[in-house]
Formats: C-alpha cells, sequence, structure tokens
C-alpha cells in the first residue's frame, strides 16, 4: 500500500469531520423553491407517457455504461455559508487566521454561485495545499560528515520512534547513520531507541543513566567522525515542567556539539504529536526560543481529528515540514505532500 493510500485510510477522523461537515453546509442551505405544474384543461389530451428508463443489462454490463448517479444537492455561496465555512474549519484546528484566509480566498469571485460539497471540497484541498506547498520539503543532506541531526520535542510526542524511521529510510538509501540516546534520565527512552535501532540495523550510543547529555553527545560526534558516519541523529530529553533546566541543558548540549563542528547541529528538528491539537503551536514557540528549529515532523496523524493543525502550523510558523507519520511500523513515516495531505485531510 502506497504511502499516500495509508494517509487516506487512515486520517479517518479528520477527514471524516471536515467531508461531514462540508457536506452539511452545502445540505444546510435553503432548497429551491418547488415549481407546481399546472393542472390540465378538461378538454387536453393526456401526455404522452415517459420513456422506460434504459435496463443496465449485458451491452451496459459489457460496455460500462451505469445509470446516471443523482445531481449533488448546491447551494449559493454567500455570507451565511462562508461564516459555517470558518467555524468548521475552526473546529478542525485551523485555527480563526487561517479559517478566514482560506474562506476569503473561496468566496474571491464566486459569491453567489452555487456549488456542491464536491466542488467545495476540491476548492478547500486546493488553498490548503496553497498554503501547504511552500513548507513540504524533504530533510536537506549535506555533504559535510557527520552531519548532526538534533531531535527535540516533548516526552511522548513520537521523538524515539520518528529517530528510528528516519534513520532506517537513510539506511535504505546507503547513508551512513549512528544514533546518540540523549535522553540519558529516562532509561525507556533509552531502551526504546536501541530497540529501534536494531531494525534499522543502526548503531545506538549510550551513557549511564543520569549521565551528561552533552558529553555522550561530544563522544557520539567523535565517534561519527572516526568511522565516516554521513549522519549523526541525538535524541534529546523534552521535560518542559521545567523549561529553564531544559533551555540550559539543550544549550549545552549545542555549545558541546560546536567545539567539535562550529557549524552543528545541522538540522535541529522538531517532533509534534497531532493528537495535541493547538497546543502544537505552543510547543513550536516554545522550542523555537529553547532551540533553534529548522524543521517539524507530525507524528500521530492517524489517532486524531485535529489534523488540520498541520495548516495552522504552516501558515503561522512556515518552518519546514519534512515528514509526517500515521503509525507504529517502520515504513509509516514519509516525506510531505502537500496536494496527497490536502486532498486526505478534506475527504477527497
Amino acid at each position: 500500500m502506497s504511502f499516500f493510500s495509508k494517509l487516506r485510510d487512515r486520517l479517518t477522523r479528520s477527514s471524516s469531520k471536515i467531508g461531514e461537515g462540508l457536506d452539511g453546509i452545502v445540505d444546510a442551505g435553503p432548497a429551491p423553491a418547488a415549481v407546481t405544474p399546472a393542472a390540465p384543461q378538461p378538454m387536453d389530451p393526456p401526455p404522452p407517457a415517459a420513456p422506460a428508463a434504459p435496463s443496465a443489462g449485458l451491452v451496459g454490463r459489457l460496455f460500462g455504461t451505469a445509470p446516471a448517479k443523482p445531481e449533488e444537492p448546491r447551494r449559493a455561496l454567500d455570507d451565511e455559508m462562508l461564516e459555517e465555512l470558518e467555524d468548521m474549519l475552526v473546529q478542525a484546528d485551523l485555527g480563526v487566521d487561517t479559517a478566514l484566509r482560506v474562506t476569503a480566498n473561496i468566496a474571491e469571485g464566486r459569491m453567489g454561485r452555487r456549488l456542491s460539497a464536491t466542488e467545495l471540497k476540491e476548492l478547500l484541498a486546493t488553498e490548503i495545499a496553497r498554503i501547504m506547498t511552500p513548507v513540504a520539503r524533504p530533510l536537506p543532506l549535506y555533504p559535510k560528515k557527520p552531519q548532526v541531526v538534533l531531535v527535540v520535542g516533548v516526552n511522548g510526542a513520537g521523538k524515539t520512534t520518528t529517530i528510528g524511521k528516519l534513520a532506517s529510510q537513510f539506511r535504505a538509501a546507503g547513508k551512513s547513520v549512528m544514533i546518540a540516546a540523549g535522553d540519558t534520565f529516562r532509561a525507556a527512552a533509552v531502551e526504546q531507541l536501541q530497540i529501534w535501532g536494531q531494525r534499522a540495523g543502526v548503531p545506538v550510543m549510550v551513557a549511564a543513566q543520569g549521565s551528561d547529555p552533552a558529553s555522550l553527545a561530544f563522544d557520539a560526534m567523535t565517534r561519527a567522525e572516526a568511522e565516516g558516519a554521513d549522519l549523526l541523529m541525538i535524541d534529546t530529553a523534552g521535560r518542559l515542567q521545567n523549561r529553564q533546566d531544559l533551555m540550559e541543558e539543550l544549550a549545552k548540549i549545542v555549545r558541546v556539539i560546536r567545539k567539535k563542528d562550529p557549524t552543528a547541529p545541522h538540522n535541529t528538528l522538531l517532533v509534534l504529536d497531532a493528537t495535541t491539537g493547538q497546543n502544537a503551536l505552543n510547543q513550536v514557540e516554545t522550542f523555537r526560543q529553547l532551540a533553534d528549529v529548522s524543521g517539524l515532523v507530525m507524528t500521530k496523524l492517524d489517532g486524531t481529528a485535529r489534523g488540520g493543525v498541520l495548516v495552522a502550523l504552516a501558515d503561522r510558523f512556515g518552518l519546514p515540514i519534512h515528514a509526517i507519520g500515521v503509525g507504529e511500523q517502520i515504513d509509516d513515516l514519509d516525506a510531505f505532500d502537500a496536494n496527497d495531505f490536502a486532498r486526505a485531510l478534506v475527504g477527497l
């Protein structure tokens, strides 16, 4: 199954929520007034019988003809319909500013036009893709060895699984990859990263529980440099309840890394959990202050009705979205495609 098929099949909560919302908006419009036929005069001849509808028999099946589908309901685009569309998009986690901008673009030059739900979905998908296309960029790869990728995010966002999946994909592409388990205070995080390292066939450097993550990062860079690794991925802690400690820890990691390579880290990936909805916006704000975030990865899109938050993130911050995840399997993370995402999100 292609990744887009997985995305379309698994992004059911968001797509059904938005798709059903658009269907409801069109269906809620006023029905066209019924036209009452004039009564026949007494001397009028009886109207001719309507011709029987052709049956879909052998010839119909042979040539693929089928009975015509009933025409979709339509509704004239007016201020009331636009307000309903705005409300629905806000509820789908696109955020107020993005919802207003999207509906304004849909309305431009179309006021009064009668639209079906399918046409409305196509227009919405086009507007979402317009927002997402500039940020749909794969993780850049540089000739510098090792390329240091610092991975940040709150605990539970999916950092560990994201590192494992990316490592597997880069290794499959012929890159030499190493992982440093920098969340040294959580034994479970280290163990999970070791399991993912085994799945990906990638070495994982660990240190004693509670030891200095910056020291581990320095040792990992030394080893990666000696072994000629293409990429070094460094996991970090995500304890936002004490931001000052985390800020100091991340700053120290970066400071120590730059003793080995003044240009490192070359990428700082923020991993976000889609199920947190609008809280993802707050996390981006926080981690942009804590670390120089260069790109985003969104996980758990298969388990949420809040896929629209990705649109709000793109519209507000403009940070590259390198990949999205729709499951727990090692191949359930792929490069972000704006058109595929937009069509899946609206239920097309």
